[in-house]
């Protein structure tokens, strides 16, 4: 497995986190009852970190999709360099620190992170064109 797929791997992985952190957070404020339910009521709105944890989510969500489809596409187009490697590290690194800042409401340090991951993204576009 190169070096690029190990880090998706992990980047799966930082997925679940995203998802599990979310997702305690708002049963913790809505009850287990809720949440293995059919959800059909309308609920008080999230705490401040549970709706931030939910934008950090969906925000990983919308660059997933693209950072998986340029690591799949170099590794079958036999490209494998220091930038896909660099790019890879990057967004993993990138949006794990992200995480966090989200959800302590960390502004502007936040925008710059999620900067260095589509960075890190691009780094992989640009040397499979």
């Amino acid at each position: 497995m190169t070096t690029e797929l190990t880090w998706l791997a992990w980047t799966i992985v930082l997925a679940l986190v995203y998802i599990f952190a979310f997702d305690i957070v708002r049963t913790g404020q809505y009850g287990l009852k809720w949440n293995t339910g059919a959800r059909d009521g309308t609920m008080p709105p999230l705490s401040a970190v549970g709706d931030r944890l939910g934008r950090a989510q969906a925000n990983l969500f919308e660059t997933l999709p693209l950072f998986a489809a340029v690591i799949l596409i170099a590794h079958v187009a036999g490209v494998h360099t220091r930038w896909t490697v660099l790019g890879a590290q990057l967004y993993f690194w990138a949006r794990l620190a992200y995480l966090p800042l989200y959800a302590f409401g960390v502004p502007q340090v936040r925008s710059l992170v999620w900067l260095v991951s589509l960075a890190g993204l691009l780094m992989i576009v640009f040397a499979i064109l």
